[in-house]
């Protein structure tokens, strides 16, 4: 019965999509011109730019849009597709898992992929890092170290309401992560409802001495539970890029003032620094770490905040009301798991390792033979981060960007400049030949675009 059930329903579904198809052909829209009618679009002015591209196929590092043009993704699609899009062997094995679970409530379950994973991810996480919590996104993965930094003390009896945070941070959307972020052009509506936050610069290699000061300051003067910061990079401040020494002695005053320290890893997590994280360049490890974005290789959306024994035991106890209430549907989901175990072994493996060491030494050179250019102000890398600062004002969101992004597409590459910083953050599977079209294509903006 229940084949034939599912058949018939099958037929059904089959013979809707082709009623819905002939209906579309009749009214003869692309996908970008019945996008405008429902759909509402991430950090965009829909009154200022109404227009987005169709794209209807990706594989390794092309996009491909409704009208068969091809595009190069420089930005892994937001640091996310790291393996390549589509990549066989992280599909085949969702496809797998599909067949077997493909979800369970996680508050009393438990279930394989999210015990292999758990075994695989203690692996290559710095060594005090024990313990793993399933959400859904970035942004929720900071909230929960966030919860963490602030229950903990809760927990011992000791009210610690202050966060301390890097100016220019960005760490999410919800309103924990805005607390924590800097970034006024994103925040500025919902300021007056943060949780208290106190800024700090980012180490430089000069300003070490006035940052601990900074810090001495505060700490007399606030009860400060935990340290939110993005380890050597901070991804949505135009890759603005910091000093290890420097944070790690930052990092050392925290641990000797029990401030409970959280890196935000979303973005420079699994390999993008050369190092499987960031937080391997520090002697000094984090109490907390958020993860999301290539933790499943772009495939499904997951995060994952994970700590330390020490913070997990803090959460132990027979009241009830000292436990981490914090849950979403999805946690933990086997799918997303799977995706982002095969992601790990992928990272570790000779290929994709080699991959990025070609790739750092790759941005070397492409810097060293640009940064006398005219129009350069600046170069950074960090790892398979690399950016460059034009010798130019401009703003954020502005025309010049908007120029620059529509430029670089048309010539085939997909680049977001963030103002006026042009960065790379391509898949670890890009072809040399792909990654020399893309330096070419920013060569060429620099004397087409900037004028």
């Amino acid at each position: 019965m229940t084949g034939n059930y599912e058949k018939k329903l099958g037929m059904s579904i089959e013979n809707t999509n082709i009623q819905s198809r002939d209906s579309r052909l009749r009214g003869n829209l692309t996908i970008s011109q019945r996008d405008k009618k429902h759909l509402w679009h991430p950090l965009t002015q829909h009154q200022l730019h109404p227009n987005h591209i169709a794209i209807t196929k990706a594989k390794n590092c092309v996009l491909y849009d409704e009208d068969g043009n091809e595009y190069i993704d420089g930005i892994a699609s937001w640091y996310t597709c790291m393996y390549g899009h589509c990549n066989a062997y992280i599909t085949s094995r969702v496809h797998e898992q599909m067949q077997t679970l493909d979800q369970v409530v996680f508050s009393g379950f438990t279930h394989e992929p999210a015990v292999k994973l758990s075994e695989a991810l203690i692996e290559i996480l710095p060594d005090n890092q024990n313990k793993l919590f399933f959400s859904d996104n970035g942004s929720t993965s900071v909230e929960i170290g966030i919860k963490m930094a602030l229950q903990y003390h809760f927990n011992k009896g000791e009210k610690r309401n202050t966060l301390i945070a890097f100016e220019d941070g960005f760490h999410g959307d919800t309103f924990g992560a805005m607390s924590v972020s800097g970034l006024s052009v994103y925040n500025g509506p919902f300021e007056d409802f943060f949780l208290d936050v106190k800024r700090i610069p980012t180490p430089t290699g000069n300003n070490h001495d006035i940052i601990l000061e900074q810090l001495s300051a505060l700490v007399k003067n606030h009860d400060i539970a935990g340290f939110v910061y993005e380890p050597l990079v901070q991804g949505a401040a135009a890759m603005k890029m910091h000093n290890a020494e420097g944070l790690n002695q930052i990092l050392n005053f925290c641990k000797a003032h029990q401030i409970i320290t959280v890196a935000d890893e979303v973005m420079t997590g699994f390999g993008k620094t050369g190092s499987y994280f960031a937080s391997d360049y520090m002697e000094t490890k984090p109490d907390v770490m958020c993860l999301s974005k290539s933790l499943t290789a772009g495939l499904l959306p997951m995060a994952i905040t994970s700590c330390s024994q020490d913070i997990y035991d803090a959460f132990l106890s027979n009241e009830i009301s000292k436990g981490l209430f914090h849950g979403h549907t999805y946690s933990a989901n086997p799918l997303a798991c799977t995706a982002a175990l095969a992601g790990v072994e992928l990272l570790r493996s000779k290929e994709i390792q080699g991959n990025i060491k070609r790739i750092i030494v790759s941005h070397r050179a492409f810097g060293d033979r640009i940064k006398s250019h005219s129009k350069i102000k600046a170069i950074r890398q960090t790892g398979v981060i690399f950016a460059l600062d034009l010798n130019i004002e401009m703003e954020r969101y502005g025309d010049l960007r908007y120029k620059l992004f529509n430029f670089f597409m048309k010539e085939g590459v997909c680049l977001r400049p963030l103002g006026h910083t042009i960065y790379i953050l391509a898949p670890y599977t890009i072809s040399q030949a792909q990654l020399e079209k893309i330096y070419q294509v920013i060569e060429d903006a620099l004397n087409v675009v900037i004028i």
